[in-house]
């Protein structure tokens, strides 16, 4: 398990989020398996968890548990999921009507998917630019850099990678494709070396790629919809744990713990009470130990953020 992916606040998160033992819980970024095992080992007997991933490497890392579903699919459907496991398995049901315990949602690229070359997450090998999570998505890497106009290749990297010379970037891709397709992440960092900084280049090189991931994988939608479904899913007093690991990701959930939507816009009922579904049990995000970061270099950017599903606002 620790060698497909090393779960991050792993205690931190477990503390906050299992608060019930005999709750059921999600975790909708299964992965190597490693905080749904931490859940159900502080479940007893009538616990119950509910483990998602799109990605079907992590199948691999199922886990023998008559306490555990394992469900193929992406987390911005948790709402669905829920509703039609609840028609389908009669022993969940009653429980499953009144809602979650608890949701945790682990936003990060395994180590898996990085370490695996011909996945195309990583400038560290020379691999098909793919990117794909689900390899049975449509949208490669290499079609984004392809066949996306230069306009819309500028607005990715400098709002999803937060790049500075995104126009540069853009400018450059569109360029070297017009003499042959970029089929590569070699072909793709040679394409851009004009870009790369004198210093630093691999964290610069690491904000394009994450900008290329974004948008194959639609991150930021998926996230959206993901926040809002598990706030439909979740119990009164359900707790919902995410870990993300860079800005945009980290303000979307923020905005929404404290709002009620990603934007950040703050609505109110006509006597002035917040519509959020949400409200925070940190005020500020959990963040690993130096120690742990020692362990884990991939878990330094990490940020864990929980909160509660609010009690139903009465009629006056």
């Amino acid at each position: 398990m620790s060698v497909y992916h090393t779960p991050v606040l792993l205690n931190e998160t477990l503390s906050l989020l299992v608060t019930n033992p005999s709750g059921i819980y999600a975790d909708v970024t299964f992965g190597g398996g490693g905080h749904t095992a931490g859940i159900l080992s502080r479940l007893n007997e009538d616990g119950h968890v509910i483990a998602f991933d799109r990605d079907a490497d992590a199948f691999q890392n199922a886990l023998e548990d008559k306490r555990l579903t394992l469900i193929r699919g992406d987390f911005r459907f948790i709402r669905n999921y829920v509703l039609e496991l609840a028609h389908e398995r009669e022993d969940l049901q009653a429980r499953l009507g009144e809602g979650l315990d608890g949701i945790l949602a682990d936003l990060g690229v395994s180590s898996h998917q990085f370490d695996t070359a011909d996945r195309g997450f990583s400038f560290r090998y020379d691999a098909p630019l793919d990117m794909r999570m689900n390899r049975e998505g449509d949208l490669t890497a290499a079609d984004v850099v392809n066949d996306y106009p230069k306009e819309d290749l500028e607005r990715i990297f400098k709002v999803y990678g937060e790049v500075d010379n995104a126009g540069k970037i853009a400018a450059l891709v569109e360029s070297a494709r017009t003499s042959s397709r970029i089929e590569t992440t070699g072909d793709f960092d040679k394409a851009i070396a004009l870009a790369l900084p004198k210093f630093a280049g691999h964290k610069f090189l690491a904000k394009v790629y994450q900008a290329l991931r974004i948008e194959v994988n639609h991150e930021m939608r998926s996230l959206e919809k993901f926040l809002q479904g598990a706030s439909e899913s979740l119990r009164e007093g359900g707790i919902l744990a995410v870990i993300t690991y860079h800005s945009l990701e980290d303000r979307m959930v923020k905005n929404y713990i404290k709002t009620g939507n990603t934007g950040g816009a703050e609505t109110k009922d006509m006597f002035g009470a917040s519509l959020a579904p949400l409200e925070a049990v940190v005020r500020k995000p959990v963040t690993p130990s130096n120690d742990e970061i020692s362990a884990n270099t991939r878990a330094r950017s990490a940020k864990l953020r929980v909160a509660r599903k609010a009690a139903a606002k009465e009629e006056r």
